[in-house]
Parts: C-alpha cells; structure tokens; sequence
C-alpha cells in the first residue's frame, strides 16, 4: 500500500470518527430537548432573552462599574495620601486630633495611629473581589509604602493599615465610597424583566397553541370515525388557514363516501329486482335438477352481491358511542356456541369504549365466523388500558403461513388454502374487518397462536 493510500484511509478513519461523535451529540441534544412545541416555542423566545441580557450586563454594565469603582479607589487612595501628608508635614499636631477631625469630618474616613510594629499576616482573599484588587494597585502606586487591606472582615467597611515611618495608620472607609457594587442591581434586572416576559410569553403562546391541540384532536378524532362537532377555525391566520383546510377535506371526503353509498344502493336496488324476478320465474318453472342448480347459483349470487355492496359500503353512516365491549364479546361467544363452537371469552380493564358499535361487532364478528370454520376451539379475549383497546381472538385450526398473513387482507384474493375464503365466498371476510378496523384509527395483524392455530389482534386507540 502506498504513503497515499495510508493517508487517504487515515483521513476516512477520522472523518468517520468525527461523523460518528456529530451524530451522537446530535443524539444526546435531541433527548434533552422538549418534544412539544410549547415548551419549544417557550425556549425559543427564552434562551435568546436571557442570554441577550447577560452579554448587555456582562460587556456594558459591568465594564461601567470597573471603571466606576476604579475611580472610587483611586479617590480614596488619593484622600489618605493626603492625610499622610498632612501628617508627616505638621508635626506640631501631637496627638493627632486635627488629622482625625479633618479626615472624620471631610473626607468620611476615620483614622486612628498604631504602635510600630510588624502588620497582621495578608488575610484570606475573596473568590473573586474588584475592590481587592483595585485597592492594591492604587496603594502601591499612590503611597508606596507597605499595607494591609481587610475588604471580607466588615460587610459595609474597609480597613487599611500603612506602615510609615513611627507608626501605622489605620483606615476605615466606606465601602461604598470606594466600590461600586451592581449585583444586586444585575440580579434584580435580570429576574424581574425574565419574569415579566415569561408570564407574558406564556399567556400568549398559550392562547396561539390551543387552536392548534384543537385541530390535532379534530383530525384525531375524524381518523377514529368520531365527530367534533364544537370545532371551528381559531388562532393565527396560518392555524385558521390549517383548519379551514382540514374542514374542507373532511366536506369532500363526507360527499364522496354519501355519492358512494348512494351509488351503491341504486345498483343493490337495481341488482335486487332482477334477482326476485330471477327467483319467480324459476318458482313458476316448476322442480327439476336443472332448477335446483340454478336456484343454488342465485343464492349464492345473491350472497356474493351482499358482501361486495357490505365491502364496498363499509360503516357509512353510523356514529361512535359508549360501547360495554364485554357484553358485545359475550354475545359473539354465544353466536360461536349456537353454531357449534367452543368458545372462551375474557376481558380485562374498564370495558366501555367510543366505537361504532354495529360496525365494530361486525368486525369482530367476521374474525370469529373465520376463526370457525377452521377450528375446533376458540378463545376471545379483550383488554383496556388508558390508550388501546386489544382484542385477540385464538384458535386451534391450521392457521396461516406467515408469508400469506398479508396477502389475505386483500379485496377479492382467492387463495387455496387462505384462511379468509369460506363454502362459496367471496374472500372479503378479513378485508372488511380491517377496513373496519381502521376506520377507528386501529389495525389487524395475524400472528401464532398460543392453541396451535392462528391469532387475529384487533388494535384501536380509546
């Protein structure tokens, strides 16, 4: 391998190292993100705010109080040179009352003079102290002369102790003649004005995401065959726009399902007469092998009509109310026994449940009815919780191969083993269960069963 093709598979290592790492920080900042737009929304107009406001008081209010409290320091620094002047130029002021006075009374400091000696070891220092530091700069360059500060030991005063020639000076001042303190000023700004924007902010977006929860459950509740009879654009002109959008959709889509089944009672109409007219001729006919076949061809075309104007049809028309799906589950196991079926039911949770009841049961009902006709034993079971309704339904029968537990759901699909096709059937058996089914917002899948047959799982969101 060449030094280039070193190189090249070296720079791939790290650009997919590098890829690798952007993708699980990317990962890891996703997860600590909120997932709802409030809380989004809320972040949005926070974080920018808050962070605006620390760089203003960081880069402008804070430089103006260093170079405030520079000038403050620098001003007292100033006032006890002078004294030390004073004092070291008038010796006749022997007990130093006029220098204590003056420094008392006009420059708001108070003076009192030590015996020489050593000054106290350097105290501890703050964290992190202006003052501190200001003080130290300005006394070495004023004075010149060795001192001790004490800036923690008092709250609102400052001591300096300067060594001069035949004694040592103590100092008390003000700390706030030499400091300028802006923290409780910054801390007050800072909460004060995040509070006030933060309340308003969430009054606001409050009022602008309700719509939007508000056509969320709308578009919910049409997925799960249910009304929402209350609703009605609201909010932003865009949610409005979102809205007035979804209505219109729902409009059309109710007119194509009202032209379809009033479509397809015309052609049951129309199909229904010419096989009564069917049936007469062949009564007046009289009996005959030949007439027996035909009557069983008309019967059983009459069947076939059924479940395609039944497929095609669907649950137009029916409205979801409170369902004791115990009881329906209870009824379908009576119907399997009074067909010759062993059946067991059971159902835990709170069984009441918004469906439709006569299109769910038939649902419900044509799992059964295929369940029969292939087994010997069957178990129904029910199960609530706080967001689905499960429904299994197992058997004992031969069940499906896994590669065919799609194929069967299709309209009209004939398979020779499918488990969906019944004596003279049409295969529309699973079809109009699921499309049952997902006209509540739920699905159907076919999986093993704990008997040895096949399980159908009935899914769909209270």
């Amino acid at each position: 391998m060449s030094t280039l093709d070193t190189g090249l598979t070296l720079i791939r290592t790290a650009a997919g190292r590098v890829s690798a790492a952007n993708g699980w920080m990317g990962n890891a900042f996703k997860s600590w993100m909120p997932t709802g737009l409030y809380a989004r929304a809320l972040l949005i107009m926070i974080v920018p705010m808050v962070v605006l406001q620390s760089v203003v008081a960081f880069v402008f209010m804070e430089r103006h109080w260093n170079t405030v409290t520079r000038r403050l320091s620098a001003a007292v620094v100033q006032d006890i040179a002078s004294l030390i002047d004073v004092y070291k130029g008038y010796p006749q002021d022997k007990d130093r009352g006029q220098l204590r006075s003056i420094a008392q009374q006009r420059l708001g400091l108070v003076v009192d003079f030590l015996p020489v000696g050593d000054l106290p070891p350097p105290g501890p220092k703050p964290f992190f102290s202006l003052l501190d530091q200001t003080l130290s700069v300005q006394l070495g360059r004023q004075i010149a002369r060795p001192f001790w500060i004490d800036t923690v030991g008092r709250s609102n005063l400052v001591e300096i102790r300067i060594q001069l020639d035949d004694a040592v000076m103590r100092i008390f001042a003000q700390r706030s003649a030499a400091y300028a303190s802006n923290s409780e000023i910054f801390l007050f700004w800072m909460v004060g004005t995040s509070s006030i924007l933060l309340i308003v902010a969430v009054l606001f977006l409050r009022n602008q995401i309700r719509p939007i929860l508000r056509l969320a459950d709308a578009a919910e509740s049409f997925g799960k065959g249910r009304e929402a009879p209350n609703f009605r654009p609201r909010g932003a002109r865009e949610v409005r726009r979102a809205a007035q959008a979804f209505l219109e959709m729902k409009s059309r889509i109710e007119r194509t399902i009202e032209q379809r089944t009033a479509m397809l009672a015309g052609v049951s109409h129309d199909l229904r007469t010419i096989l009564t007219r069917f049936k007469l001729e062949l009564a007046l006919i009289g009996d005959s092998p030949e007439v027996d076949g035909m009557r069983k061809d008309v019967d059983e075309m009459s069947g076939m009509l059924e479940a395609y104007l039944a497929f095609a049809r669907g649950d137009s028309g029916e409205h979801a109310q409170p369902t004791d799906m115990a009881l329906a589950l209870e009824e379908l196991r009576s119907d399997a026994e009074r067909n010759g079926q062993a059946a067991t039911v059971a159902f835990r949770g709170l069984p009441v449940v918004t469906v439709k009841p006569a299109s769910f049961k038939r649902c419900l009902g044509n799992l059964v009815s295929n369940a029969a006709r292939h087994a010997n034993a069957i178990s129904i079971t029910g199960h609530r919780d706080h967001r689905y309704l499960t429904v299994t339904v197992d058997d004992d029968g031969p069940g499906i191969p896994p590669e065919m537990r799609e194929e069967v759901f299709k309209p009209f699909l004939r398979l020779d083993d499918a488990r969906n096709q019944d004596e003279g059937g049409t295969g529309l058996g699973l079809a109009i269960a699921r499309d049952i089914a997902r006209s509540h917002g739920g699905d159907i899948t076919l999986g093993d069963s704990p008997m040895g047959g096949l399980r159908a799982t009935v899914r769909i969101p209270v």
